[in-house]
């Protein structure tokens, strides 16, 4: 087997949420490389990324918001064009987790928690963490890492590197967990090197927020803001202070350098301010009682600005007065009629007051304007199906799921509207995508094998489903210990 196909099994070992596996199902593992090479190529990088991402997805804690993770990517890739790797393909995504963190994964992976959204007070705060973690890949720390643990064993490295993404990918816990195992003098040696890392990623990390015209002071600011409300936390404090190390000495060096750039006003875009509203609507517990407590301090209308009326909506909403905030939305519409936020909020809240002609009017009209916008098509699709129009839903999602292979979420309606407009073929292909794309490959291939029993299929069609199920049954095999 290629070293690196064994690279790939060893960190499916401490990747997978599982309890702990003995060390010697690391003994046959090869050596990771001497310090002299390159240990991942960017093609093994790519795949060992969309492992990764295919693990993270099966683990359930992605946000499944098409308008957060749209924002979130088109604000990374106005980064990554000013880093040092311009021609990167990174992917950006949100996940559905309270705590102030973010993390780089291989590949061009980039999650960030809701928690760190909703506690950064200004788009530059949000951009600095995006521009640390871009700095990460493009200064190719991960296979570093590798190179830094030429003298350890493979069963060490391993188990600090699953911890590492474990860690920051959840809670902790199972990082924590991970991490017990590792050798103590190991561990700080890898502690030691990802302080270098951290260091390494602010510098590069401050320069590409200042290429991209962003407030350089976004980072450190950030930085010194975690570190001194760090005491508020009590025995929890932000993940990000865990995973990422932050030292008096580390924000100091940032903020020197963040002054040697020209001074940038600070500014939140729209979109910012009405995604970061957005998302502390949807984490409330008790939204009628934060209604309540808006009214009083803020009056019945909810607030004078447009954020604040945004929120008031989705508050309303939120809280079943579906009419009061459908009132708000279209006057908030009538009042910026080109921004896709409020138009797809005005679509929700009339599909949550089950007006479905008028939400799916909005969606159509939207549509129109913005040909292909994914934030729009999906909600669309999803309201189609709801309102028992199968074949519209059909139509409109078969074009485009050709041309977005990696959306998870768009291969599922398809297959959901295919289901109910008896397309059994494609039924079963977009489904086995999804499988595919969430982790669960043996489900993938059951789906294909299901589509290949169809009697309509010509034998190109048999032949490239046959092709499919060999390559997934081929990474199957890789996914398994021997």
């Amino acid at each position: 087997m290629p070293s690196f196909a064994r690279l790939l099994l060893a960190l499916l070992i401490v990747l997978r949420p599982a309890t702990a596996l003995p060390q010697s199902n690391f003994d046959d593992l090869p050596n990771l490389g001497d310090a002299s090479g390159q240990i991942l190529s960017p093609q093994q990088d790519k795949a060992l990324g969309a492992y990764f991402m295919r693990q993270i997805r099966q683990s359930g804690i992605i946000l499944e918001d098409e308008e957060a993770t749209a924002y979130l990517s088109a604000l990374g890739h106005k980064l990554a064009t000013h880093s040092e790797s311009p021609g990167f393909n990174f992917t950006f995504f949100m996940v559905n987790d309270s705590s102030i963190n973010a993390f780089a994964g291989p590949g061009g992976y980039i999650g960030a928690n809701v928690g760190l959204f909703l506690a950064s007070e200004s788009e530059s705060e949000l951009a600095g963490v995006l521009a640390h973690e871009i700095a990460h890949i493009t200064q190719r720390h991960l296979a570093r890492s590798y190179d830094a643990q030429e003298k350890m064993s493979l069963p060490t490295t391993a188990a600090i590197l699953g911890a590492i993404l474990l860690g920051a990918a959840t809670d902790g816990s199972v990082g924590a967990a991970a991490l017990m195992t590792a050798q103590a003098a190991s561990l700080q040696r890898q502690i030691n090197f990802t302080r270098a890392n951290e260091k390494e990623a602010d510098r590069v990390g401050i320069q590409t927020l200042a290429d991209a015209e962003f407030d350089p002071f976004g980072m450190p600011g950030f930085f010194e803001r975690l570190q001194k409300n760090s005491k508020l936390y009590g025995t929890r404090p932000p993940e990000f202070l865990s995973t990422h190390p932050v030292t008096l000495n580390r924000i100091s060096e940032a903020t020197t350098r963040a002054e040697s750039y020209p001074k940038v006003k600070s500014y939140n875009s729209m979109d910012f301010l009405l995604i970061q509203a957005k998302m502390r609507v949807y984490s409330y517990e008790n939204p009628k009682q934060v209604l309540a407590d808006v009214q009083r301090y803020k009056g019945k209308s909810g607030g004078k600005s447009a954020v604040e009326q945004y929120e008031f909506a989705l508050l309303l909403s939120k809280s079943e007065n579906h009419a009061a905030a459908e009132t708000v939305m279209e006057k908030l519409h009538k009042s910026d009629p080109d921004r896709i936020a409020y138009r797809l909020a005005l679509a929700r809240i009339m599909t949550a007051a089950k007006q479905y002609p008028q939400a799916l009017q909005v969606y159509a009209d939207s549509l129109e304007l913005y040909p292909g916008e994914m934030t729009i098509v999906l909600p669309y699709a999803r309201t189609l199906l709801s309102s028992g129009q199968a074949d519209e839903a059909y139509t409109l999602l078969t074009d485009i799921a050709n041309r977005n292979p990696t959306n998870p979420q768009l291969h599922k309606l398809l297959s959901q509207a295919a289901g109910a407009t008896g397309h059994s073929v494609q039924t079963h292909t977009a489904m086995a995508q999804y499988y595919f794309l969430n982790g669960y490959t043996n489900q993938a291939i059951e789906q294909l094998k299901l589509a290949e029993k169809s009697p309509t299929l010509s034998s190109y069609q048999i032949a490239r489903i046959q092709a499919r199920i060999t390559n997934l049954e081929e990474l199957l095999d890789l996914e398994k210990l021997e």
